[in-house]
């Protein structure tokens, strides 16, 4: 009963199963079910959170995986991915946990649907490639389309041209309305830019996601006390993050998953 009833719902905690049980006319402890589990191949973990994905979400993120599945590896290192990202001043969200077996933390079961908000301590836009980081900015005010080419115009080629990016080199970025609006895709085939065609509400198959993650880690580990410090310490530790210790392994192992990108070019280079 105790495995079967966590396979179908991971969330549930030691103390229902302990109540449960009991009203069943079996009394037991919590170490006996955490015993129980164990042997059974099933371990307490934080749920990961995920963004809420709908069936038509789903179908297009395998759309994307199955188009690109022959290409070639080596196209990814020509792309620079870019996206925005929060970062909280007091600290991780509050977790919840799942009781689920090794490398299932993935499963829907055992992840907490997110969803994208406005607002949070800082907003940061940032960029890399299969070469290292690029040009890392905290956005100040509420983004718009009109400011979104203006970072573009002040971040990207410089980054591109750090990198030493290839000639034909792909921008990635995700579906906001921002990136998509008519003004910036007019900018974009002007700036005679090739575009990564991307799947809706899917930055969980962007890499950067990963970035980002280190990033906070590293933010976190230094305790920053005040939204001044929080900008300075996110700009030194990016600036610290490695091309050869963190990006290319990270683009190495995103590939393994997804085999190479399909440009859609809006302009020739």
């Amino acid at each position: 009963m105790i495995t079967r009833t966590v396979s179908k719902d991971p969330r549930t905690t030691r103390g229902d199963l302990v109540n449960d049980l009991q009203f069943a006319g079996t009394k037991v402890t919590k170490a006996t079910i955490s015993n129980t589990l164990r042997r059974q191949g099933h371990k307490s973990y934080s749920a990961r959170r995920v963004p809420l994905l709908k069936p038509v979400h789903v179908q297009a993120c395998l759309k994307f995986a199955r188009e690109h599945l022959d290409d070639p590896e080596e196209d990814w290192e020509n792309v620079i991915w870019s996206d925005e990202t929060k970062i909280e001043l007091l600290g991780k969200n509050s977790t919840r946990r799942v009781w689920r077996r090794k490398n299932a933390e993935l499963h829907p079961k055992n992840t907490i649907p997110t969803v994208k908000h406005g607002g949070g301590n800082i907003m940061l836009w940032g960029c890399f490639s299969a070469k290292g980081p690029g040009r890392l900015i905290r956005v100040k005010v509420r983004m718009n389309g009109a400011m979104y080419r203006e970072i573009l115009s002040d971040n990207l080629l410089p980054s591109a041209r750090a990198l030493k990016m290839k000639r034909g080199w792909v921008f990635q970025h995700d579906n906001d309305p921002k990136h998509t609006a008519r003004a910036t895709k007019e900018w974009l085939r002007k700036k005679h830019f090739k575009v990564l065609e991307w799947p809706s509400q899917s930055p969980d198959l962007n890499p950067i996601e990963n970035l980002w993650r280190e990033l906070k880690v590293r933010v976190a580990q230094r305790q920053p006390q005040n939204i001044t410090a929080l900008e300075e310490i996110c700009m030194e530790e990016w600036a610290k993050i490695p091309a050869t210790g963190l990006c290319t392994p990270l683009l190495c192992h995103w590939t393994h998953m997804e085999r190479g990108p399909k440009a859609a070019s809006i302009g020739p280079l």
